[in-house]
């Protein structure tokens, strides 16, 4: 239950219009509901104040749809992510105003959300191939209330590419930096910037890059001060952070 529907609960009781009794049958699945192969979280919007997600990789298309029907009754917005075209028809047919982000792997569940902060999220990939990571973060951090912008394919082959674009890059306020192969432009970028970077390693590369390793190796050894790197091909995980970190006043 997320805490514009905790508020009117509560409007309603003080109001009259209902019952103790009848507000605390309401209550009755917070904090979390065990449904047998999940233990779904109906507290994580009033806690966080950010959308429920549901990883779907490994999970079967019926365990995901339950989920997604229990999830709802509590939650203005759910995000669903690494998802499929198979996954999204089933969530569709159950929840109409599902809207997929195919490029992202993100299905939308819930209403536009409300805008939370002018300030910019920019998101930056090295190559073209980095994009799919890339829009996951993006997309995930619009789902939260956040202002996105995107800058792709100007990587360490062609920095020129970025240099022509450098106002952006002082004009954001955090910045995401999706790379895979050798994992350097995260690297360049903090050494240019005074705002906080989130790298984002992608598995993108001939063999010896280790499907991400080599990238997530070179932005944990990063010599820029203000970057911090998460886990290969985690988009959500950047987003998700670069939200909160644009919503806190950083």
């Amino acid at each position: 239950m997320d805490r514009n529907k905790i508020r009117d609960l509560l409007e309603r009781v003080q109001s009259g219009e209902i019952g103790i009794e009848e507000a605390m049958l309401a209550l009755k699945t917070l904090p979390y509901e065990d449904i047998g192969f999940a233990v779904t979280d109906s507290h994580r919007a009033l806690r966080t104040g950010y959308p429920e997600v549901i990883y779907c990789k490994g999970k079967t298309i019926g365990q995901i749809t339950a989920i997604v029907e229990k999830l709802s009754r509590n939650h203005q917005t759910i995000i669903a992510t690494k998802a499929t075209d198979e996954i999204y028809d089933a969530v569709k047919k159950i929840k109409a105003d599902a809207v997929y982000r195919k490029e992202a792997r993100l299905i939308l569940i819930g209403g536009p959300p409300m805008r939370r902060s002018d300030k910019i999220i920019l998101v930056i990939t090295a190559g073209t191939s980095d994009i799919p990571v890339a829009e996951e973060a993006a997309v995930t951090a619009e789902a939260m209330g956040n202002r996105v912008e995107r800058l792709f394919d100007v990587g360490v082959a062609g920095i020129h590419r970025l240099f022509d674009k450098v106002d952006k890059l002082f004009s954001a306020n955090v910045i995401i930096v999706a790379a895979g192969m050798d994992g350097a432009l995260a690297s360049i970028i903090g050494g240019l910037v005074d705002k906080p970077v989130i790298a984002v390693p992608t598995s993108v590369g001939y063999g010896a890059s280790f499907e991400g390793l080599s990238a997530l190796l070179t932005m944990l050894n990063c010599c820029s001060p203000g970057v911090a790197a998460v886990n290969i091909d985690n988009g959500f995980g950047a987003g998700y952070f670069a939200g909160m970190i644009n919503q806190s006043g950083g």
